[in-house]
């Protein structure tokens, strides 16, 4: 009256491949749409970034993660020297470039 009865399972629901499924579905969407959103975009936003510090040579006009604007004067591997005024000049450092200019920039600034 107060038990109810115990029923055998079938034995495919002993399997529980289907729950295992309906389990994993959510995390393996979330996954997916985690790696369209955020890693795939930095992942090509990396690829850019290298591509333009490769890329650069003497002339360029750029800016740094500091805000300086400046012509590049002297390329090595790991670092570049800028110069910001005529007669000064800074070394930086590859990595902080974060923008390429187009040609002219500096002379309407």
């Amino acid at each position: 009256m107060f038990i109810s009865n115990a029923y055998a399972q079938s034995p495919l629901d002993g399997l529980g491949l289907s729950s295992n499924m309906t389990s994993f579905l959510p995390l393996i969407l979330m996954f997916v749409v985690m790696y369209f959103l955020m890693i795939r975009p930095q992942q090509k936003r990396a690829k850019e970034q290298k591509a333009m510090m490769d890329a650069l040579a003497k002339g360029d006009e750029v800016v740094t993660a500091g805000g300086i604007l400046g012509r590049v004067a002297k390329v090595t591997d790991a670092y570049i020297t800028i110069e910001v005024a005529s007669g000064t000049e800074v070394v930086v450092q590859k990595s902080s470039i974060t923008m390429l200019l187009p040609k002219g920039t500096l002379k309407a600034l």
